[in-house]
């Protein structure tokens, strides 16, 4: 599963880092081109990435992507390649 996040504050890509911890399932952060792949449950690894910029949250736990719709502003993946 795929869900294109656009964080406005550390806070919210942290919780977002909270929830990937307590995931069984690896969870990454992409870039929109792909070039960029962290793993989300790194705190080294969000450096990697620029977050003013719209990004790729993958993992298949369901649940997991259920904890973190509300966090930032979830984008279409037209919205997603705008920026």
């Amino acid at each position: 599963m795929i869900t294109h996040k656009l964080f406005s504050s550390i806070d919210q890509i942290q919780r977002v880092q909270y929830y990937a911890t307590l995931s069984p399932e690896d969870v990454g952060f992409h870039s929109p081109d792909g070039t960029v792949i962290v793993d989300a449950k790194s705190f080294i690894g969000l450096f990697g990435l620029d977050f003013t910029k719209p990004v790729l949250v993958v993992s298949e736990d369901e649940h997991f992507h259920n904890q973190i719709k509300n966090i930032g502003e979830t984008v279409t993946e037209s919205e997603s390649e705008l920026s």
